[in-house]
């Protein structure tokens, strides 16, 4: 348990600072239309762990990779905080369209890509 637990803090620590990388990458490489760098992040995030719990669920991975990188890597990965603060963010300055089309975009981008990492592994 304490092995797991560690494991998970781990690989947290890893998905932070990637997750932090890219999106100031995006950020300096592209500003534009809308928080690119976030939306990115959570939809490759959204990708990776439904393909992890799709592999899990299939393949039996070990049963502690599910939690480590799921929990610990994709968790501190994706960003549902960030997120919600841009869509606040993005209204209160009045832009309301950009809002509405950056939440559509993310939730249903990240539905599919989860959709798409659980099917991928099938093939």
């Amino acid at each position: 348990m304490i092995v797991t637990l560690l494991a998970v803090g781990a690989a947290a620590a890893v998905g932070a600072v990637a997750r932090y990388t890219l999106d100031q990458y995006v950020q300096y490489r592209s500003p534009g239309l809308f928080p690119l760098g976030t939306w990115l992040i959570n939809i490759t995030g959204s990708f990776a762990l439904g393909l992890l719990v799709g592999l899990g669920a299939r393949h039996g991975l070990p049963e502690q990779l599910v939690p480590i990188a799921g929990v610990g890597f994709c968790g501190a990965y994706t960003t549902f905080s960030t997120f919600s603060y841009e869509l606040v963010h993005l209204s209160e300055k009045g832009q309301v369209r950009r809002s509405l089309l950056y939440g559509a975009s993310s939730l249903t981008a990240g539905l599919l890509a989860a959709a798409a990492g659980l099917a991928i592994e099938s093939f």
